[in-house]
């Protein structure tokens, strides 16, 4: 009888080395400036930019005037009536009841800005973005031609409100100069008729805002990656096939700084207006921000109706730009 015996033979054990990682602690002076270098800006925003925006969201249930102290209690109907001091008490909501319903400017400057926001897709982003392609192509000047597009960018808005103002001058202007209609007779006010006014604003902005939109395609068409287009020339595509198909989808990232800023700027259109209204309401010139600026500064203040403009622009800028980001971070997800 043959027993057979198996014998169980245990693999030579294999020695895993752990490195054992070593955890820097952080000395009270790493602290301190971690503390400082995240604590300063967080204060700063906090200062700058949460707290004032928090404060006109509270002051927009208010009525008052910048004189004395807000006494926590409700408005009475007697501070309504003309030629009674408005005292610092809570308005509640009737601040937006009459900015909807009885301040005169509230719809067409909502008009206007809408303009503005369609003005700028329309025109002058697409004309930015034409520049941005054909500087980017390597046409002959194009580091001339890439100055003179950006220059308005580099001048503030005040200095070019002055600069148009001579231009649309209605006697030594250099429009009714070159078409003949300087005379006494026969001038063109471009900045004093309502119908014309806005109009000729706005190309004043356009002409801004398209070498600004110009700069931002033109960084990212210069970090498209070569290979890309190569690629599209060697199956038969054209430039315009090639932009389209393969070069803009790759801009994305671009087009969403683009639309935000464009929303913004937009509605926070203030410095060409002044300009050319001189701080007075002008006719044709009716947008949120003027609108802001008059109540909270001008010679009735009424910080509290003010700050309920500010809100009322606050929310209808928010709510374009949270959709468009919303939308574009979902298609990303997908």
């Amino acid at each position: 009888m043959v027993s057979t015996t198996t014998e169980k033979t245990t693999p030579p054990a294999t020695t895993k080395r752990r490195r054992r990682r070593t955890v820097r602690r952080l000395s009270r002076r790493d602290k301190l400036v971690m503390a400082l270098l995240l604590g300063v800006p967080l204060l700063l925003d906090l200062a700058f930019v949460w707290f004032p925006a928090l404060a006109t969201v509270l002051l927009s249930f208010t009525k008052w005037t910048g004189v004395g102290g807000i006494h926590l209690k409700a408005c009475s109907a007697a501070s309504s009536l003309p030629g009674i001091p408005q005292p610092g008490c809570i308005n509640g909501v009737q601040n937006y009841n009459q900015a909807f319903t009885n301040y005169p400017d509230f719809w067409p400057a909502v008009r206007h800005n809408a303009i503005w926001l369609l003005v700028f897709i329309v025109f002058a982003t697409p004309l930015g973005m034409l520049f941005a392609v054909l500087i980017d192509r390597g046409i002959r000047g194009s580091r001339v031609y890439q100055s003179l597009l950006f220059l308005p960018v580099m001048l503030s808005l005040a200095l070019i409100g002055i600069i148009w103002e001579l231009i649309y001058s209605p006697n030594y202007g250099l429009i009714n100069t070159i078409i003949g209609r300087n005379g006494n007779n026969n001038l063109i006010d471009w900045l004093g008729d309502p119908h014309l006014n806005l109009w000729a604003v706005l190309v004043e902005a356009s002409w801004r805002q398209a070498g600004y939109v110009m700069v931002l395609y033109l960084a990212g068409l210069k970090a498209v990656d070569p290979s890309l287009r190569e690629a599209a020339l060697m199956d038969g595509a054209n430039a315009w096939q090639t932009f389209w198909r393969v070069v803009f989808p790759t801009l994305r990232p671009i087009n969403v700084v683009i639309v935000v800023i464009t929303v913004i700027e937009s509605l926070r259109a203030f410095d060409l207006v002044y300009i050319t209204s001189k701080g007075n309401p002008l006719r044709g010139l009716e947008l949120l921000s003027v609108s802001v600026t008059q109540n909270i500064v001008g010679e009735t203040q009424r910080i509290g109706f003010g700050s309920t403009l500010g809100v009322v622009l606050l929310v209808i800028s928010l709510v374009p730009i949270t959709i468009f980001l919303y939308n574009a971070f979902r298609r990303e997800e997908r």
